[in-house]
């Protein structure tokens, strides 16, 4: 009887002290929930959230995998993240989706947290990893306003971790704060954006185009790709404001920003430079694809029917100038290849204005091989 009693004592012993232990744990977790909570709500830009999701919670949370999908229409995401330096998106473990239907798929309809087995066929897409890497899964659905704007994934190799029926309050807490913190560094973003746009023809202004440059002339001195830059000046723009009025010249900057737009890559940036003047900046582009890129634009503009709000027609044409990213030795400093660039540019679409307007002429630097415009 002795026995059995110390028998039990010693059973009810060890329980006690593995609950004991489990209770330090789910202490410990909590207060490094309580940390990276904080440091999530204070993130102060978007980049610093997605890597502190994509990154700091894998640390913090003892996870061998994870990612992150956001739902991004207007590209905003995109916009937010391409001054970030460092690997591709999608090798971080973010991807961007033009529409929620892959995420609505994936939870086919239901609400809250999935947690259960990894399925290849289900979840092989959602994460970079190699075969028999991951064992169970949780997916956090991202919802703002009953809106599915993202998902949170997090892959294991323990087949325990993330059991299906599990108590799911904390991961919908967890999913709830960061889907709070995305529509809030997103809303920083727009309003970071008002204030590098131009606000008359929504391209970026000169203050966004002087950051940008220097972005893309580290890159492309990093990476040794070639830089173009073009200037661009609408012909006889003074003349359309005198005869038909400013509304009418406002309605023309609008129109010719659209259209310069049309011709771009995505990456390519443009600007409004001041007044009737744009510039834009073409990465991994050399002088003879930068020449037909400016001449498709010229082009363009020059066959576009536009009309005074009087409904007069006006005969639009635009002049360009181009340069390429000097080449100098690493000594040289970003701000000063910057503005030999532009002012390259700038002498180049000078000299198409004396020539006799809407053409293209490139501006050729002692350090860049000669070629001719097509």
């Amino acid at each position: 009887m002795n026995n059995h009693l110390r028998s039990e004592n010693d059973f009810l012993r060890q329980r006690l002290e593995a609950l004991l232990c489990e209770a330090r744990q789910n202490e410990s977790k909590m207060r490094r929930f309580d940390q990276l909570q904080h440091r999530l709500i204070g993130a102060d830009s978007l980049p610093e959230l997605i890597h502190l999701l994509l990154f700091e919670y894998r640390v913090v949370f003892e996870v061998e995998f994870v990612t992150l999908a956001l739902v991004d229409r207007e590209y905003e995401v995109t916009r937010a993240m391409e001054n970030v330096p460092g690997d591709d998106a999608a090798e971080s473990g973010l991807t961007l989706l033009q529409s929620p239907d892959a995420l609505l798929a994936l939870y086919d309809g239901k609400r809250g947290p999935h947690l259960g087995a990894f399925d290849p066929i289900h979840h092989r897409a959602l994460f970079n990893a190699p075969p028999g890497a991951i064992a169970s899964v949780a997916l956090l659905p991202l919802t703002r306003h009953g809106e599915l704007i993202g998902s949170l994934h997090s892959g294991s190799a323990n087949p325990e971790r993330y059991i299906a029926g599990c108590g799911t309050d904390f991961l919908e807490r967890l999913a709830e704060i960061i889907a709070i913190c995305l529509e809030n560094t997103l809303a920083q973003e727009r309003l970071k954006m008002l204030g590098l746009t131009d606000a008359l023809t929504g391209v970026q202004n000169r203050r966004c185009f002087d950051h940008r440059c220097l972005v893309e002339i580290s890159q492309a001195r990093r990476h040794d790709q070639p830089l173009a830059c073009m200037f661009l000046d609408i012909d006889k723009f003074k003349h359309i404001n005198d005869t038909y009025g400013h509304p009418t010249g406002d309605e023309v900057l609008m129109s010719v920003a659209s259209f310069i737009q049309s011709q771009l890559r995505v990456g390519d940036t443009i600007a409004r430079y001041g007044g009737e003047e744009f510039v834009v900046l073409l990465p991994q582009t050399d002088l003879r694809h930068a020449g037909q890129i400016a001449e498709r634009i010229r082009t363009c503009i020059a066959e576009k029917q536009l009309s005074a709000i009087s409904g007069q027609p006006i005969n639009l044409t635009i002049s360009i100038g181009i340069s390429m990213l000097p080449v100098e030795g690493p000594a040289a400093e970003n701000r000063h290849l910057a503005d030999r660039m532009v002012a390259a540019a700038d002498k180049a679409l000078y000299r198409a204005k004396n020539g006799g307007r809407n053409r293209v002429v490139c501006e050729h630097d002692a350090s860049i091989k000669q070629q001719n415009c097509p």
